[in-house]
């Protein structure tokens, strides 16, 4: 059994598709209409044929109440990883992305924290050793 797909809730579809390809730098797998949504899923351009991520439309009562609870508590909602942290960082600030919590060292990791405009916090993660 392999992963296919993670998905990330988004409270406004382009809004994040914006976020995720121009600042985090993924790029576009699917893009197919569905109504009023869209099946809208990212790859890393470094893992093209790797795990897909999904920009979930945030429509339902539950998801929403989840999201906004997690956000509300500043837990982030999904973590991606890094090679070097400190020049992502550095990078993503430099386009303005915004975060909740610098460089530190937890352990065996780096770890990060991102507001990523979409109403979730995302931790980025380099592995250390």
């Amino acid at each position: 059994m392999k992963m296919y797909i993670k998905s990330v809730m988004v409270d406004d579809q382009g809004k994040a598709l914006a976020f995720y390809t121009e600042k985090l730098g993924f790029a576009v797998k699917h893009d197919i209409p569905m109504g009023e949504f869209r099946w809208l899923t990212l790859v890393s351009k470094e893992e093209p044929d790797g795990v897909e991520l999904a920009l979930e439309p945030n429509v339902h009562k539950a998801a929403r109440t989840f999201q906004d609870a997690i956000y509300a508590d500043g837990m982030p909602y999904t973590a991606f990883s890094v090679d070097d942290l400190d020049a992502e960082v550095e990078r993503l600030q430099s386009l303005g992305v915004e975060f909740r919590q610098l460089p530190t060292d937890a352990g065996g990791v780096k770890i990060a924290v991102l507001d990523d405009t979409c109403g979730n916090f995302i931790q980025l993660i380099q592995l250390n050793g």
